[in-house]
């Protein structure tokens, strides 16, 4: 997190901050963890889209995979399991920002049937410059 612009987090979030987030979008939309020998390995969720009323059957995704486990599917699979959770709870269309570059991430999304929808230029600035972010969306 602090040695790319992949998140936008300036300090990765503690255990505390992370348990938060857990508890807060599991039970208004969704998040799903990937293990491995007892280690989380990757994790998707759910968020609200925005706080307008009308935008309630929205929502963002995004997804994280430990790079040592990169390329083995398991975004893949998060995504398979989250999106039917996230259309149960009534969301109708899922958006995803990521920080460009980010040619993994853009194949992973289109791969699971994201279409681009545009990108805000100049949205953050991380690592000394300014980034852009791309939005992705999918119908559930």
């Amino acid at each position: 997190m602090t040695d790319n612009w992949v998140s936008f987090e300036l300090d990765p979030p503690d255990e505390t901050e992370m348990a938060r987030r857990i508890a807060e979008y599991g039970s208004s939309h969704a998040w799903l963890v990937a293990e491995a020998e007892g280690r989380v390995i990757g994790y998707a969720y759910g968020s609200p889209h925005r706080s307008r009323a009308a935008y309630a059957s929205s929502c963002d995704v995004a997804v994280y995979v430990d790079p040592a486990h990169a390329r083995q599917g398991i975004g893949r699979v998060l995504y398979a399991e989250l999106f039917p959770l996230l259309a149960r709870k009534g969301s109708h269309a899922a958006f995803a920002g990521i920080a460009l570059p980010n040619e993994a991430s853009v194949g992973l999304h289109e791969a699971m049937g994201f279409t681009p929808v545009g990108i805000y230029r100049e949205v953050g600035w991380k690592l000394d410059g300014w980034r852009d972010v791309g939005w992705w969306q999918r119908l559930l």
